[in-house]
């Protein structure tokens, strides 16, 4: 029952991203996002960036992080107006002029990781990117320690 109206309140007043518990943000369920994003790593949840990092992000396919990820012009376009759609209204911590382009540089996501993250899990994880090395029912929206 606590965890149902902390998910009320959240979409009620959103202070995205705002996780349900503090485990819980909603995961991709786009077929086309889901399939071309986690062909390299994770789909991360939209709810994790405001739309304007999303758009940045799509813009710029041909250095996405270093790597080339271009696609079709319209698939690129049906991606991105998903991921925009389900985007956070803001972020906490992020001006509302920012365009954070990193899950990982966000000032909730380094405080809920700083102290937690062992140099062994790092080892293991190779990467803060990684979500499902440490959160198992990431790409299901669950971010729980494990």
């Amino acid at each position: 029952m606590i965890r149902r109206f902390t998910l009320i309140l959240a979409l009620a007043f959103p202070a995205a991203p705002v996780l349900a518990d503090d485990d819980y943000m909603p995961p991709v369920t786009h077929p086309a996002t889901a399939e071309e994003c986690s062909a390299c790593h994770m789909a991360y949840p939209a709810g994790f960036l405001p739309a304007r990092s999303w758009q940045a992000i799509m813009g710029n396919l041909e250095n996405h992080f270093g790597e080339d990820a271009r696609l079709d012009e319209a698939t690129r376009a049906e991606i991105e107006a998903y991921l925009v759609s389900n985007a956070a209204p803001r972020v906490r911590g992020v001006a509302e002029t920012a365009t954070p382009l990193r899950i990982s540089e966000l000032p909730w996501f380094k405080r809920e990781h700083e102290r937690e993250v062992s140099a062994r899990m790092m080892e293991r994880a190779k990467s803060m990117s990684n979500c499902v090395a440490c959160h198992k029912g990431a790409e299901r929206g669950y971010f729980e320690d494990d």
